[in-house]
């Protein structure tokens, strides 16, 4: 399919929706997005991005600019303290080419999404906001979806890259629901103190609070504990109830927890997981990023797996001959990495969940003995990972 330019229609425009756009138009494809909102509204806290992640906005070429809008942490440092301020450890998080790709950055969600936006329209990229998909009809050689201003669109592949509630999973016959994990996430936008340059992550018992730089003045706060289900807090209570339940972290929290009032900019979210088997598409509708495989934010590579998706798509596409090829080859690539990632991030946070008060004492002197060594393994499994998908994605493509 190398030689041969697809229409490509992509349901989303958020990370994995702006990625594959940017992917796939850099391949030379026709593009166009529909977005259910009807102006570019993204939640603006933070996010941060591992190497791996980086790689993949350096494939997208992205890179350069994504490094001037957001905070590079020296070293790749993660500080560990217990909730009270009490130093329990540090690690260092791996680089990627030789140290060119740092190993974590900080970024506020809307600045990363005002990147992307940037280079899909410079790419010509059609995008049409306030628009969803109501009905898609598989017609063979090509695939119809009718949207909700009434027109329809004739596509050689349609991308659904619409989140965690997915409608497009519905719409091609997958009935899978997001499972609820029990966690709730919490998250703050604060101005940063200039020594403020590590990632921390304090622990509690049962409970976390990180803290992250995002750029040259700001930083943003997550805490994560269980919550509920269908737990519902009113927004405008968000920073009071934020402030509660984080009452008991002393230390670096206590400045930002303190600074919480009726205009701080505060973000509650449940979370979910969506754990999609293969395949991941329907004839010739493919699901990415969340819509196939939300996961819990204990790792934070949620956007980097969406990122790598796009990128592994493009790739398949050009590889293999026919469409459904392609797409085959792009799910087997993509599953085991993804199904790693879930797996590890579920039981880091179900670990944390379970503590309890006469816990932390051990806890603390396992992570002195052993966060460094599962950081490295971590990282170590995942390229191993990555490296199996990207020969298994050529041989079948020599094969085919």
């Amino acid at each position: 399919m190398s030689e041969r330019s697809l229409n490509i229609l992509i349901v989303g425009g958020g990370i994995a929706g702006c990625s594959a756009a940017i992917a796939l138009s850099q391949r030379g494809h026709a593009v166009r997005i529909v977005e259910k909102q009807d102006a570019w509204r993204f939640q603006s806290s933070g996010i941060f991005v591992y190497a791996n992640g980086l790689v993949s906005l350096d494939e997208l070429g992205l890179l350069d600019e994504i490094l001037q809008a957001g905070f590079p942490v020296p070293a790749g440092r993660n500080a560990y303290f217990d909730h009270k301020g009490v130093p329990i450890t540090d690690t260092f998080y791996p680089s990627a080419d030789n140290g060119r790709i740092p190993a974590i950055l900080g970024i506020k969600r809307a600045e990363m999404h005002r990147v992307m936006a940037q280079r899909v329209d410079a790419l010509g990229v059609t995008v049409t906001l306030g628009t969803t998909v109501d009905a898609i009809r598989d017609e063979g050689d090509s695939v119809r979806a009718v949207l909700s201003d009434g027109t329809e669109e004739t596509a050689d592949l349609v991308i659904g890259a619409d989140g965690v509630r997915s409608a497009m999973r519905a719409l091609i016959g997958i009935g899978l629901e997001p499972r609820y994990t029990g966690f709730g996430v919490w998250r703050s936008v604060h101005r940063r103190p200039q020594a403020l340059t590590d990632k921390i992550m304090m622990m509690g018992p049962g409970i976390r609070f990180g803290i992250m730089p995002i750029s040259d003045d700001m930083l943003y706060t997550f805490g994560t504990l269980a919550e509920p289900k269908s737990r519902f807090y009113d927004p405008a209570g968000w920073p009071e109830h934020m402030r509660t339940k984080f009452a008991d972290f002393s230390g670096p929290a206590s400045l930002f927890l303190e600074e919480l009032g009726p205009d701080s900019q505060v973000l509650y979210t449940a979370v979910e997981e969506v754990g999609l088997e293969l395949p991941w598409h329907r004839g010739r509708v493919v699901l990415i990023g969340d819509a196939a495989h939300a996961s819990t934010p204990f790792m934070g590579q949620g956007g980097a797996m969406a990122m790598q998706d796009a990128v592994v798509l493009a790739e398949a596409l050009a590889l293999h001959e026919t469409l459904d090829g392609a797409l085959d080859a792009f799910g087997k690539a993509r599953l085991p990495v993804c199904q790693f990632v879930q797996g590890v991030s579920h039981a880091v946070g179900e670990a944390g969940a379970k503590e309890l008060d006469g816990d932390l004492e051990a806890r603390n002197a396992d992570l002195r003995k052993t966060a460094q060594e599962k950081v490295d393994q971590f990282y170590g499994r995942l390229a191993e990972l990555n490296a199996e998908a990207e020969t298994a994605l050529r041989k079948g493509a020599a094969s085919g």
